[in-house]
C-alpha cells in the first residue's frame, strides 16, 4: 500500500542546535503510528514540522506523493492534515456545540459564518461529533466549564470536523486520569483517518499504535511493531539512561 506521510531526510536546526537529523517516517493510509523518545527527542519538533510550524532545513514532507514541506499550515489542513497540540486550544467564552461547528464552517468564509447560513446543515454533523467523544451532555455550556480531559476531546472532536487523512497529535492524553486515558484510546480506535501520535505514555501507545518510531536526539533509532520496539535493547538503553540522568 502506498504511503499516505513519507518524511524523507528531514533536518531542522535551530542555531546552532540540530533538533532533527535525517528523519525518515512512513505511514500508511489509515494506520495508527506513535512517535516516542525521551524529553529533547524532537517529537514535537517533527510534528510540527509535518504541521508546518517549522519548515525543515533540509529534506522533504511527502502528503500523498507531494511535497509540502514549504506549504503554510493552512495549505496542509487543505490538504488533508489536521493537528491537536498539547495544549488544548478551545473557544471558552463560546459553548461546547459552537466550538465544533466553527470548525466546520472553516470553508464557508466569514460572511457565511457570521449569517450562520451553514448552521442548520451543520447541526446534525456537530451533534455526530459530540456524541463520539461523550459531550452531547454539555453542549450548551460554555467549553471554560469542561475539565481538562473534556477539553482534551472537544478539541480532537475539532480537528476532525475537516475530515483529515490524517490526524496529528501532540500528547493527547497529558494530564488524564487512568480512566480519561482508556476513553480517549476508545475514542481514537473508532476514527478513520490516519493518526501520528506523540505520547509519554508508552503503554497507550502500544494499545493504540499498530507501528512505533523512537526518536533520541533528533534521530530514528528503531521502528516497528510495539513488541519489537518493547524488546530493542537500543530503546531500554535510551530509557533507561534518561532515568539514570533525571535521577
Amino acid at each position: 500500500m502506498p504511503n499516505l506521510l513519507d518524511v524523507r531526510g528531514v533536518r531542522r536546526r535551530f542555531g546552532g542546535l540540530v533538533a532533527l537529523d535525517s528523519v525518515d517516517l512512513q505511514i500508511e493510509a489509515g494506520a495508527r503510528h506513535g512517535l516516542i523518545g525521551p524529553n529533547g527527542s524532537g517529537k514535537s519538533t517533527l510534528l510540527k514540522t509535518i504541521a508546518g510550524q517549522y519548515y525543515p532545513n533540509a529534506g522533504q514532507v511527502l502528503l500523498d506523493g507531494r511535497d509540502i514541506a514549504r506549504l503554510a499550515p493552512a495549505a496542509r489542513v487543505r490538504a488533508g492534515l489536521a493537528i491537536k497540540f498539547q495544549i488544548a486550544s478551545v473557544f471558552d467564552h463560546l459553548s461546547v456545540f459552537d466550538n465544533v461547528l466553527v470548525s466546520l464552517q472553516r470553508e464557508s468564509g466569514w460572511a457565511g459564518l457570521i449569517a450562520s447560513r451553514s448552521r442548520r446543515r451543520l447541526c446534525a454533523e456537530a451533534e455526530r461529533h459530540l456524541e463520539r467523544f461523550g459531550l452531547m451532555r454539555r453542549a450548551e455550556e460554555p467549553a471554560g466549564v469542561l475539565s481538562h480531559g473534556e477539553k482534551q476531546w472537544l478539541e480532537i472532536a475539532m480537528a476532525i470536523a475537516s475530515e483529515p487523512r490524517l490526524l496529528l497529535l501532540d500528547e493527547p492524553t497529558a494530564g488524564m486520569s487512568p480512566e480519561e486515558r482508556g476513553a480517549t484510546g476508545e475514542i481514537l480506535r473508532t476514527l478513520d483517518c490516519a493518526m501520528l501520535v506523540v505520547e509519554h505514555d508508552i503503554d497507550f501507545v502500544k494499545s493504540l499504535c499498530s507501528t512505533i518510531t523512537v526518536l533520541d536526539r533528533g534521530k530514528v533509532v528503531a521502528n516497528g511493531p510495539p513488541e519489537a520496539i518493547e524488546s530493542d535493547g537500543r530503546v531500554r538503553s535510551i530509557y533507561l539512561a534518561t532515568t539514570a540522568e533525571v535521577g
